[in-house]
């Protein structure tokens, strides 16, 4: 485990804030299954909420309110989450907080009780939920008490000032890669996009970052998962990639590879084209599959990840999803804030200051508006995992506002 000092912000916080651990030294940054972008693209059914919990003794009281009783994924997804936050208490210095760990059972209904039961138990922020159709009743009633929101849905409509949303959002992965393409001199664009939620995000994100750059998109098309249909769909496409200089496809490793195959039959040279993709592509899939080497994604440095999975699996024995390195983050920054912020600790100018704050993967930071911005690096796929081809920004620029 890395140990690096953390600095106290400033009362001008000039400098990001390191999400900080439990160290007899004093304070340290934290040490450096599944895609990063879709925990509100696969379907939960809601269940009975089961009773709460509490973790820790401290006095300043936060909500942490997860789909702990849904069956499948969610709850799966939901209990390693909740470790990560046991995790990320027992390895911060004596934190003065006391987690109330609610289940929503995977509705908007259930969060809207947990809310409540929260807010009557004198919660000064809540964490979660953590799909979008669970944030927005959440944040009405906590937002009538002044009580911020930091939640892990994807879906950004439903952030606001005061509902803060801390995930893998697919808009700031197009972002980040499309700058860092157009930097490579890459002008003219395709892109063969799954037709689904996602995909509507991502299609609109892409759209918006090529045009910003002076580029033009050559061709796209949307495709079902009906593999007959696809392949007849990327057939069409192919007509109009082979002009491109890159070429988009957001899909996860059981998908992409057909599709560049079905690219390459279609006369397009995929060995001369840029493949680019999203955070969906950090698979071990998409690794081994010979037609993506060297094709670029952008994501988050993995080494934070590596090292709080071995830390994970040493006291949980078994691995963590992907996304329990949100919650974390999370309960990490409302514990150091509670330690150097004091009353001040969970206000909007203090959540929302521009440089932001260093958390297990990188830099990050909330605007106004309930978004947040992360610090990504851009990848190039291997046989041994992604390789950084542009690291990870160290701070931001601008008031990202």
């Amino acid at each position: 485990m890395c140990r690096v000092e953390l600095a106290r912000m400033s009362a001008a916080l000039r400098a990001p804030l390191n999400i900080a651990l439990a160290m007899a030294a004093g304070l340290a940054l934290a040490a450096c299954a599944g895609g990063l972008s879709g925990n509100d693209f696969f379907s939960s059914q809601p269940a009975a909420p089961q009773q709460g919990s509490q973790i820790g003794q401290g006095q300043v009281k936060v909500g942490l309110i997860l789909p702990l009783g849904a069956p499948g994924n969610a709850g799966v997804t939901a209990q390693s989450m909740r470790n990560a936050a046991e995790l990320a208490l027992s390895e911060f210095n004596s934190p003065d907080i006391q987690l109330l760990v609610k289940d929503d059972g995977g509705s908007a209904p259930g969060a809207q009780q947990a809310a409540q039961q929260l807010i009557e138990e004198g919660a000064e922020i809540i964490l979660g939920p953590l799909f979008a159709h669970s944030v927005a009743p959440v944040g009405q009633l906590a937002r009538a008490r002044g009580i911020p929101v930091i939640a892990f849905s994807t879906d950004s409509n439903v952030a606001a000032a005061g509902v803060y949303l801390l995930s893998f959002l697919p808009e700031s992965d197009v972002e980040r890669l499309v700058a860092y393409a157009a930097q490579q001199g890459k002008r003219s664009y395709a892109a063969a996009i799954p037709d689904n939620a996602y995909g509507t995000v991502v299609e609109a994100a892409f759209k918006q970052s090529v045009g910003r750059r002076g580029g033009r998109i050559v061709a796209l098309e949307r495709y079902t998962v009906d593999r007959t249909q696809l392949q007849a769909t990327i057939r069409n496409l192919a007509q109009g990639a082979s002009a491109a200089d890159a070429i988009f496809i957001p899909d996860t490793a059981d998908t992409v590879p057909l599709v560049v195959q079905t690219l390459a039959a279609g006369g397009v040279d995929t060995r001369k084209v840029q493949m680019l993709g999203s955070g969906l592509w950090e698979d071990p899939q998409i690794f081994t599959s010979a037609v993506l080497e060297g094709a670029w994604y952008a994501g988050p440095d993995s080494t934070g990840f590596r090292n709080f999975s071995g830390r994970y699996r040493g006291r949980y024995n078994q691995d963590p999803v992907r996304t329990a390195t949100l919650v974390y983050d999370a309960v990490a920054l409302v514990a150091a804030l509670t330690k150097t912020q004091g009353p001040r600790r969970f206000t909007a100018e203090v959540l929302t200051n521009s440089s932001g704050f260093n958390g297990i993967d990188g830099l990050f930071r909330f605007r106004r508006d309930g978004v947040n911005q992360r610090g990504l690096a851009v990848m190039r796929v291997s046989p041994t995992g992604g390789q950084i081809i542009s690291p990870a920004p160290r701070s931001f620029t601008g008031s990202g506002t």
